[in-house]
């Protein structure tokens, strides 16, 4: 602000008809400011801000009156005493007064009723959210009345994407035998581009689709929602009043098949006020138009690299694909039901969709393909020599299974594998094969033991003959087998403990 000295030599030098540049140059000043001190000389000091006790609760009344736009200053002051509210009634008064939601007059409008085949109407509905062991899914209602007969289609899904959309006006389409003159939409994201007044732009997509299936398309006008009253109250206003309550749904094919049998049973069979006759009764498929022959693929499809570990990420999980395809991007094609990869436009394998989150899906097969073409997956080199020189004369799963119990025992694995081919060329893979099964029998798991069993057969002990008693009766007696297979084990593994075990 200007003080009065600068004020005055800016009106004298305008009294000697200088420019407003050339006072603004001689003044050091900005020429806006000379213009604005020669309008108004005296100027006024910007007020001060002044704060209300109210200030502070400002966002809990806008609240309140959203809730009830009809509650008095006096209930509000109630509600905000306990929260600290500390100022009178009249500051009040007046921000309520101001901040009133002002009611809307409700508007006129001329009742349609729409022959038969003229006009479908389509909304969607929210319905909260489906649980997936943890894994929540939101829960959407796409409804479809025929106007002239109130006949209803109803479907459940988890998106409200283009796909989605279209996959359910085909589903509904196929449900009630075919196709009316005109579909009225709101001013839905996936049908609607634009709309100015009168003026509607659809999506390309969208009227692609409804000159395939050979309909109109009309969207309503904004805040308009009687001009589809029909499915506005008589689809999602009546599944909620009438299907949605006291009912329980563990996915959303269990809550699409309850809501298949209650239009059978119900929706459609009973009896409306307005028409006085069913639904099924009044409704004339023949007046609809007939579908194209061929049903248009309208399934979600995204691209997906296939990674390191044979996993393509889609929609939270991670499916599975054959190993020989890592690092190609696969096309992804889904529905609410089935998954599949695609290759080339070649189908490569399909899953069951899953709605819940971070699972995989089909690892067991193509794992075990992964396996099955690269051995070296499975087992160590060292492994692999040792199993390749003894399956000429072992099973290969008994050389497999003497491996795992060898491993069960807590010895270090690589260096009893070591020790088992170091057997071989001294006693040759035959004998090693042969030891490894005996040993295998008698539940013995270790190189050691296999090496006693092989020094017994390399020197075996001579036959000594039996003793001669003189009783001939003691000379027939007969005693039972014995094995010195398991006190050969309990010496060996007496062996291996230390003294610190034994203390």
């Amino acid at each position: 602000m200007l003080t009065g000295d600068q004020i005055n030599n800016i009106h004298r030098l305008n009294a000697e008809h200088w420019s407003l540049r050339r006072i603004a140059r001689q003044l050091q000043m900005d020429i806006r400011t000379v213009k604005k001190y020669l309008l108004a000389p005296a100027q006024k000091a910007a007020p001060r801000p002044r704060t209300s006790k109210l200030d502070a609760f400002c966002e809990v009344i806008d609240e309140l009156l959203q809730q009830d736009p009809r509650a008095s200053a006096a209930v509000i002051c109630q509600r905000l005493k306990p929260l600290g509210f500390t100022g009178g009634r009249t500051i009040l008064q007046q921000y309520v007064r101001d901040h009133r939601p002002v009611p809307s007059i409700p508007r006129a409008f001329v009742r349609m009723e729409p022959n038969a085949g003229e006009r479908f109407e389509v909304d969607w509905g929210h319905f909260g959210a489906l649980n997936y062991e943890g894994d929540k899914r939101k829960l959407y209602a796409f409804a479809l009345v025929e106007c002239h007969s109130r006949m209803l289609y109803l479907e459940f899904t988890h998106n409200q994407s283009f796909e989605t959309f279209v996959r359910c006006h085909i589903h509904a389409f196929h449900a009630l035998g075919g196709c009316s003159r005109e579909i009225w939409f709101d001013n839905l994201a996936t049908a609607v581009a634009e709309h100015d007044g009168r003026l509607v732009r659809f999506h390309p997509r969208f009227l692609a689709f409804a000159k395939e299936y050979g309909f109109y398309p009309r969207a309503c006008n904004r805040a308009a929602g009687w001009e589809k009253g029909k499915v506005e109250r008589g689809g999602i206003g009546y599944v909620r009043q009438n299907f949605w309550p006291l009912r329980h749904f563990s996915d959303l094919h269990d809550v699409n098949r309850q809501a298949k049998q209650w239009l059978q049973d119900v929706a459609n069979q009973r009896l409306h006020r307005e028409t006085r006759q069913r639904p099924v009764d009044r409704f004339q498929p023949t007046a609809l138009r007939s579908l194209p022959a061929l049903t248009p693929d309208y399934r979600e499809s995204v691209e997906g690299l296939v990674h390191k570990d044979i996993r393509l990420h889609f929609d939270g999980n991670r499916y599975c694909a054959p190993p020989l395809l890592v690092g190609q991007r696969l096309v992804v094609k889904a529905d609410s039901s089935v998954v599949t990869l695609y290759h080339q436009h070649k189908e490569i394998v399909s899953y069951p969709r899953c709605w819940r989150r971070g699972q995989t899906i089909g690892a067991e097969r193509f794992e075990k393909e992964l396996l099955a073409a690269r051995p070296a997956a499975a087992c160590s080199q060292a492994q692999q020599r040792l199993i390749l020189f003894l399956e000429p004369f072992a099973p290969r799963p008994a050389v497999e299974s003497y491996l795992r119990g060898l491993a069960d025992t807590g010895r270090t694995l690589s260096r009893q594998i070591s020790e088992l081919l170091h057997l071989i060329p001294q006693y040759g893979p035959d004998a090693v094969a042969a030891a490894l099964v005996r040993a295998s029998e008698a539940g013995a798991y270790g190189s050691d033991y296999v090496a006693n069993l092989l020094r017994q057969q390399a020197c075996p002990r001579p036959v000594q003959p039996p003793v001669r008693l003189r009783d001939p009766l003691l000379n027939e007696l007969v005693t039972d087998p014995l094995s010195l297979l398991e006190y050969d084990a309990y010496i060996l593994s007496s062996r291996k403990e230390s003294p610190d075990d034994l203390a």
